[in-house]
């Protein structure tokens, strides 16, 4: 395991902005690409809270409620209600598993199946649109930043 790195000091709390935060621009960003990708999934009756997990499902991502909800980091419960709207849609089915008739398997119907693959070409066509102007360089740049916090965050929860 490679040892912690010393945090930095770009920030300091005598005038500290949010609107130089990296969270905040973070923040915005994810708001305006779930507002983008809602624009173009609304058409095919689907939300923000309901293409995700049918996203997830679609990529093997998750196959139980447990699976799901760790995956769209909430909580089973809201997870349940969730499926239920999804379910009452014609999108989604709940699969007692023959192994054990404690697990309960998530499989998308048909239905699901076509309202999930519609989600990839909203995902790029937003995307795409935020990078305008990056270059290839940059844009490979700005996601191994990212990963790099990402890392960082990790490391602090796990308590390297």
């Amino acid at each position: 395991m490679s040892r912690p790195l010393p945090p930095a000091d770009f920030y300091r709390p005598n005038g500290y902005t949010a609107d130089e935060s990296v969270g905040y621009l973070v923040r915005r960003l994810l708001t305006s690409l779930k507002q983008e990708t809602d624009k173009r999934l609304e058409p095919h009756g689907l939300t923000n809270a309901q293409w995700e997990p049918l996203f997830k499902l679609r990529k093997g991502a998750a196959s139980t409620v447990a699976e799901l909800a760790r995956e769209l980091q909430t909580d089973p419960g809201a997870t349940t209600r969730l499926l239920d709207r999804l379910e009452a849609k014609g999108l989604c089915k709940r699969v007692r598993s023959n192994e054990d008739r404690r697990v309960v398997n998530l499989e998308l119907t048909p239905e699901g199946e076509a309202a999930a693959d519609k989600i990839p070409g909203a995902l790029v066509e937003v995307m795409n649109a935020h990078l305008a102007g990056f270059s290839k360089t940059e844009w490979q740049a700005l996601t191994g930043y990212l990963r790099r916090m990402l890392a960082n965050g990790e490391n602090m929860r796990d308590g390297a």
